[in-house]
């Protein structure tokens, strides 16, 4: 297991690059154009867009993988936790709960780069 987490931080890196990089080229100021009636317009280059959905696409996987992975760790834990003192409960429910909130963060990221490619 130990051998792995090398490659899993190589692998989170990667895809982190990747998203900043798609951010990048989706905030860029020359996708802007103005049109004749004076409104602003969104003239998107299909390579922006193509990266701006890997992008959101890759942080909502990123996310949840994360997400499985600290919800099998802490809830492994807490299970072990619970047959020696089962009066946790409510503070181990508490625990899964936050390491749940990643994937919903990964969500909400996903949503605001795709509000910002529409």
């Amino acid at each position: 297991m130990k051998a792995s987490m090398p490659i899993l931080v190589l692998t989170v890196a990667g895809v982190a690059l990747l998203t900043g990089i798609a951010g990048i080229l989706v905030w860029q100021p020359a996708a802007l154009a103005n049109t004749d009636a004076g409104v602003l317009a969104v003239a998107m280059d299909p390579h922006v867009l193509r990266w701006g959905f890997m992008a959101a696409a890759l942080v909502t996987a990123v996310a949840t993988i994360a997400a499985a992975y600290a919800v099998a760790t802490v809830g492994a834990a807490a299970v072990g936790a619970l047959t020696e003192k089962p009066e946790l409960f409510g503070r181990m429910v508490i625990l899964v709960g936050l390491a749940e909130g990643i994937a919903i963060y990964g969500v909400i990221v996903s949503v605001l780069i795709l509000n910002r490619l529409g």
